[in-house]
Order: C-alpha cells, then sequence, then structure tokens
C-alpha cells in the first residue's frame, strides 16, 4: 500500500502535465487554423492583361481550402509594364511582413529574392531559374524560392524551327525585342543567336518600347530590313500589347509566333508554349504546401511538361500565307 502511495503523486503529475501539453497544442493548432494568411502577388504587367491566369490560381487555391477574405488575403503589385516599379514594390511586400510572395516573371523573381532571404517565395514563368541565379538546383533548390519555370531560352529555339518548317524558304527573321535590360531576356537572345545560324537563318534584332509609336516603328524597321517573319522575346510587356502587336503583323503581312495562345486569340498566326493555366494551377498547390509548414528550399523547381501549338488559318490566309501539311498535323488546335 505504501509502495502505491508513492507511485500515485507521480501518476497524477504526469496526468497533468499530458492535459496541459495537450491544452497547450490545441491552442497552437487553434490559432493556426483561424489565422489570415497573408500572400504578395508580385507581377510587372497589367491586372487585365492577367485576369485569367490569376483566376486560375485562385481557383485551385480555393480547391484546396484557400478562400480569400476568409483565411488568405492577397496583396495584388502590378507594375503596369513599367520595370523601374518592381524592385519598389518587392520592398513593399517585404515591409508589409507577408507570409509567402507569389511572382511572375523574369524580374519580379529576381527582385523578391533581393529583398528577402526568408520570405518564402513562389516564382511563375521564369525562364532559366539556374542561369539567373534564382536557385541552387532544380532539385533541391535551398533558400527561400521555388516555383516553375516556362523554359523560355529552350522554347524560343523550338519557335524558330517551328517558323521555318512553316516558311520553308523563310532565310531573315526579325527578333523583336526590349530595350531596357532584363537578364532573362539576354539568355533568350544569346540562344537564339546559336540557333538562327543551324536552321540557315539570318536574325535581325530589333529593340522597341512598347508604347504604340514605338512598336509601329519597330515593324517598319522590320519591312525595311527585308525581314521575312516575327519571333520575339518571352516578356511579360508584349504579352500585354499582344493585340497590337497582332495588327501590326497582319498589317505588315509579316508570319510571326509567339510564345503564348493568348496571341492567337487576338488574331495572331500561330504560337507554341508552355500551359501558362497549368503552371498557375501548380503554384497555388505549392503555397498550399508552403501555408501548412512545407520549406520551399525542399520543394523541387519544376519545368514546363505541357505544350500547346496553336494555329490560325484565319490569319494566314489574311495574310497569303500557306502552311505546309505537315505542319498543320502537328498542331494541338487549327483555328479555321
Amino acid at each position: 500500500m505504501k509502495l502505491l502511495n508513492n507511485r500515485c503523486p507521480a501518476a497524477s503529475s504526469t496526468f497533468a502535465l499530458c492535459a496541459l501539453l495537450f491544452v497547450l497544442c490545441g491552442s497552437v493548432h487553434a490559432q493556426q487554423k483561424d489565422k489570415v494568411f497573408r500572400i504578395g502577388y508580385l507581377d510587372p504587367g497589367t491586372v487585365s492583361g492577367n485576369a485569367a491566369l490569376l483566376e486560375k490560381f485562385r481557383q485551385e487555391l480555393s480547391k484546396l481550402g484557400w478562400i480569400e477574405g476568409k483565411n488568405i488575403t492577397i496583396e495584388y503589385r502590378f507594375a503596369e509594364l513599367k520595370p523601374e516599379r518592381v524592385a519598389e514594390m518587392a520592398a513593399e511586400l517585404v515591409r508589409l511582413k507577408v507570409d509567402l510572395i507569389v511572382t511572375s516573371g523574369n524580374p519580379p523573381a529576381l527582385e523578391a529574392k533581393k529583398a528577402t532571404s526568408t520570405i518564402p517565395i513562389v516564382m511563375v514563368n521564369v525562364g532559366d531559374p539556374l542561369g539567373l541565379g534564382l536557385v541552387a538546383s532544380l532539385g533541391r533548390p535551398g533558400g527561400n524560392i521555388t516555383g516553375f519555370s516556362s523554359l523560355a531560352d529552350e522554347l524560343n529555339t523550338k519557335r524558330l524551327e517551328v517558323l521555318k518548317d512553316a516558311i520553308p524558304k523563310l532565310d531573315r527573321v526579325g527578333l523583336l525585342q526590349g530595350s531596357s535590360y532584363n537578364p532573362g531576356v539576354e539568355l533568350q537572345v544569346k540562344e537564339l543567336r546559336v540557333a538562327a545560324p543551324a536552321l540557315k537563318v539570318e536574325l535581325e534584332e530589333i529593340k522597341t518600347e512598347v508604347d504604340p509609336q514605338s512598336l509601329e516603328s519597330a515593324f517598319k524597321t522590320a519591312k525595311q530590313k527585308q525581314v521575312k517573319a516575327i519571333i520575339m522575346t518571352s516578356i511579360r510587356v508584349f504579352f500585354a500589347e499582344r493585340k497590337r502587336i497582332v495588327e501590326l503583323a497582319t498589317k505588315h503581312r509579316l508570319p510571326a509566333i509567339y510564345n503564348r495562345k493568348e496571341f492567337v486569340d487576338e488574331g495572331g498566326l500561330m504560337s507554341y508554349g508552355p500551359d501558362y493555366d497549368d503552371q498557375y494551377r501548380k503554384a497555388a498547390q505549392y503555397v498550399d504546401k508552403i501555408l501548412k509548414g512545407a520549406k520551399p528550399g525542399d520543394l523541387p523547381v519544376q519545368q514546363a511538361t505541357k505544350f500547346e501549338f496553336v494555329i490560325n488559318l484565319k490569319a494566314a490566309k489574311e495574310i497569303g500565307l500557306t502552311i505546309p501539311p505537315n505542319v498543320l498535323a502537328r498542331a494541338d488546335k487549327v483555328i479555321r
């Protein structure tokens, strides 16, 4: 009996400690459950130009249980095609102490990384994360950044190949590129300079701003230099002005291949590129994992795996171009 009495206080103490830990754990869990996470979204483009992709992102978040205004808030920052604003917007999101930052494109990812080494960053639509120095490796990025690569550098070479196949006698191509410095664009141009001679195509580089007058001047320059087709670097400012670019290509009767299907939706001739809807859905899945405790440095950077090749025969007819049957057969979608 004496032995039993000696053990009872210890048992009671252990029980009390367990009960206290249970209450504390429950309290922490409740706090985590009730917390409204703050997500920063940084984009060099415009609200209207990215509405469709953002809707895919929000829809996927909703499927995963994250509802804007309920358990998450999103701080949207759009540079409105003014690259010089991106750095300050990244710094602003850091000052707001957001829980996570989603970036779209090369400059936002680079500026967000400069602005913070602690806040998790999920990048989307980045051409070459390794070449840009954003991550240590694709499989184990380390640090506070992970996300999705659009393979912009490699795909520009592929687009040039498709253009050559669609216009067999093509020997001179105009390359439109933004006039402001962009390390991602430099990598794309470098790849194209190597690919062009191999395809027996001369590359005419044309730098331009994205205002209406500059774009008009760029296409006039292309005609003066007797280019027979147009390709352009994959940058968000061109995407935002896609309608005007497509109109100018048609006006000057220049076949062009674009990096996104939205150009074809505006009446463009052809597009070949990754499925951006898929990338934004997957970005939402990474946001979900990180908000639930995963470390961004442990999540591999994923390269695009879904691609779309779209041809618009109405646009081809308008500029008097006949697309060879073997090229049409490769298209995922043909608009007639």
